[in-house]
């Protein structure tokens, strides 16, 4: 350890989890979030407000959406629909000043052309496959120019596809201090079907990193499931993720290495940006995951981001 370094004594949360789940439940107990967040109250919290520990953020995010699974395993329409609204979400003049807030100039998003991947996918897709992937698909130029330390590759899993945050020799990179005896070993326990959404983190390849997030096609019961239409989960998801991994994108190096001084903007007792409106929406997630009304017109399904500004969720 050196002098810069603080260790953690507790799990950061990279993840996106359905209120009062199986999954929910589990990652409090290991995060240390405060209990409190279970009450579906919009009261203002500042107790809640995330600190800036220091870590580095992205100003100018760029991201690629990737569609696995190939084109039979999407319909065209709901690839679109993903791409225009998260193209127009993420550079929406209102909803991006409350991330705004949390950097010293301006912010800027640019969504690069999508992408369709070749490959079936079967049953489960777990998190060193996500890895794994995120290597080869910016080997194979899915990250255009841009520049990776500023690039999240989005994976999007097609329909039926179980996401595991864990890997698939059944080992857990979640050990960090403050984990509950037996919860890493507890596949279950974090998965999409006990209300696993999606994850953000970052891989080494050579001597870059790389960062990416993965998210399910929420519908039925896999995945959190908050809109009368899949995509528009697919949609709200990813969103989530992507300011998370803007504001926060070392959270995957400070879970494996202890180190604090890595996280960006993190509340102790709530988590990422995305992660305590989610928390506070309790069983009633239409509270934080809306269709919103954009400045350039039309709607876009998205969730509400945490605003130190307003100590709550806020959509300007």
């Amino acid at each position: 350890m050196t002098q810069q370094e603080v260790r953690i004594d507790f799990r950061p949360l990279n993840v996106v989890l359905a209120p009062g789940s199986k999954a929910h439940r589990g990652y409090a107990v290991a995060g240390g979030l405060d209990e409190g967040l279970l009450a579906p109250t919009f009261q203002p919290r500042p107790d809640l407000d995330l600190t800036n520990h220091r870590g580095r953020t992205i100003a100018d995010l760029t991201f690629v959406n990737c569609y696995l699974g190939g084109n039979a395993a999407w319909q065209r329409s709901d690839r679109g629909n993903i791409d225009q609204a998260l193209d127009a979400s993420m550079s929406d003049a209102n909803l991006q000043g409350v991330i705004a807030q949390y950097y010293s100039g301006p912010i800027s998003s640019r969504m690069l052309p999508s992408i369709v991947v070749d490959g079936a996918l079967h049953g489960k897709f777990f998190k060193d496959v996500a890895e794994q992937t995120t290597v080869k698909l910016a080997a194979d130029g899915a990250l255009g120019d841009a520049d990776p330390a500023n690039t999240v590759i989005n994976m999007m899993l097609p329909k039926g596809i179980v996401l595991v945050d864990g890997n698939s020799d059944g080992s857990q990179e979640r050990r960090a201090p403050g984990l509950p005896s037996g919860f890493e070993e507890d596949d279950e326990a974090a998965d999409s079907t006990q209300g696993l959404g999606g994850y953000h983190g970052s891989v080494h390849d050579g001597t870059r990193t790389l960062y990416y997030a993965v998210g399910v096609y929420s519908d039925g019961n896999n995945g959190i499931v908050a809109f009368d239409e899949p995509w528009k989960n697919v949609c709200a998801t990813f969103y989530h993720e992507l300011n998370e991994a803007r504001t926060d994108p070392d959270v995957e190096e400070v879970i494996r290495t202890g180190n604090m001084r890595l996280l960006g903007w993190y509340s102790r007792k709530g988590g990422e940006i995305g992660d305590i409106p989610m928390a506070l929406a309790g069983a009633d997630l239409s509270r934080v995951m809306q269709e919103i009304t954009l400045v350039e017109g039309g709607t876009a399904p998205i969730q509400l981001m945490w605003s130190n500004r307003d100590h709550g969720p806020a959509a300007r």
